[in-house]
C-alpha cells in the first residue's frame, strides 16, 4: 500500500497531479475510513505506465484508454494490440519529425556553408 504523499515522491510528481490522473480516470484508489486515498500494487504500475506514455508523447486520453483495457481483458492481449497500434503512430510520427529536423539540419549547413564563403571573400578583398 502506498499514500500520495509517497507516489509523489518516488515518481517526483506532485500530490495534485496524482489527484488530477484520479480525476481524469487514469487511477482510482480506495479510501479509507477517514478518506484517505489508498494505492496499490496496481496503482502503482498504472502510475508508471502513465508517465511512461507521456514520455513518449503519447495524449492522456490514448493512455488511459491503454491503462484501463487491461481491466475489461485481464489476458492483456486487447491492451498490447492497442499499445502496438498507437505505438506505431507515434513511431510514425517520430519518423516524421526526424526527417523534418535533418532537412532544417541540411538547410542550416547550406546557408553557413555559403555564409563562410560570402565572409571569406569579404575578408579576402580586405587584404
Amino acid at each position: 500500500m502506498y499514500t500520495i504523499s509517497e507516489l509523489a515522491k518516488e515518481f517526483n510528481l506532485t500530490t495534485r497531479t496524482i489527484r488530477y490522473y484520479e480525476e481524469l480516470g487514469l487511477i482510482n484508489p480506495k479510501r479509507s475510513e477517514s478518506g484517505n486515498r489508498i494505492y496499490t500494487r496496481k496503482h502503482h504500475a498504472q502510475l508508471k505506465l502513465v508517465l511512461r506514455g507521456k514520455r513518449f508523447g503519447f495524449s492522456l486520453d490514448e493512455i488511459k484508454e491503454m491503462v484501463l483495457l487491461f481491466d475489461k481483458d485481464r489476458t492483456g492481449e486487447k491492451q498490447l494490440q492497442r499499445t502496438i497500434e498507437y505505438g506505431n503512430q507515434k513511431l510514425g510520427e517520430v519518423n516524421q519529425r526526424i526527417k523534418e529536423l535533418n532537412e532544417i539540419k541540411a538547410e542550416i549547413e547550406e546557408l553557413l556553408a555559403d555564409f563562410t564563403m560570402k565572409l571569406d571573400s569579404i575578408r579576402s578583398v580586405k587584404k
